[in-house]
């Protein structure tokens, strides 16, 4: 029996990847499946001036999307408190001073770096995304989503900074990785070298992997 293998490229600041996440950990509780997480700086940290680049219509649509999405998938759901991007959503505008996805985006990394990166991105994604959580940055929240993913919050958190360059590099090398496979955007799915995007892709991944002996956990 192979394991099959899946690179979930994801965002910090991306619902759609969080709204994916609770199939892809579905599936590979199910069946004989592997998913390395590879954190990649949102589409708005590696370019301020993205947002000013597409159709004014698109944040609109986006916003009664992942709504949408979420009610239909019944994942709960609320805007972020904070945004993990600091910016204004009926402009587009990015603020100049980020200081919650950078820390965000090394702290996936440190996890996948330690094996656990899916488990790690599942939980805080969660702790940001669901709603349920005013002012995710604040207190213990992101302790306690860490060591739900079976990690020391602390242990990360000292690694990081003694070697910050490190985990960039990491970062960095996701996103060339990400480019070469023939996408840049987040969730992307990877298997055998072909690229999913987007939660509404899931289906279809499944299907490829059905293809190619997707057996069920004994």
């Amino acid at each position: 029996m192979t394991t099959l293998a899946i690179d979930f490229y994801i965002s910090m600041r991306s619902p759609y990847s969080y709204l994916v996440t609770p199939r892809l950990a579905k599936l590979t509780e199910t069946y004989d499946v592997e998913i390395t997480a590879r954190p990649v700086y949102a589409l708005a940290a590696r370019d301020p001036n993205f947002f000013k680049k597409i159709n004014p219509l698109w944040l609109s649509y986006f916003k009664k999307d992942t709504l949408r999405t979420a009610e239909f998938l019944g994942v709960p759901f609320g805007r972020p408190r904070p945004d993990p991007i600091v910016q204004d959503l009926d402009t587009g505008t990015i603020a100049a001073d980020q200081p919650y996805i950078r820390g965000l985006t090394r702290l996936a990394a440190a996890g996948s770096e330690r094996g656990r990166g899916f488990a790690l991105v599942r939980e805080v994604s969660a702790l940001i995304f669901d709603g349920t959580i005013d002012g995710w940055n604040e207190g213990d929240h992101l302790k306690n989503a860490v060591a739900r993913a079976g990690l020391d919050f602390d242990e990360l958190n000292t690694a990081i900074k003694v070697d910050p360059d490190h985990y960039d590099a990491i970062i960095a090398a996701n996103q060339d990785a990400q480019k070469a496979v023939g996408h840049w955007g987040t969730p992307l799915m990877v298997f055998n070298g072909e690229p999913f995007f987007g939660q509404d892709r899931f289906e279809m991944l499944k299907w490829r992997l059905e293809q190619n002996g997707l057996t069920r956990r004994s």
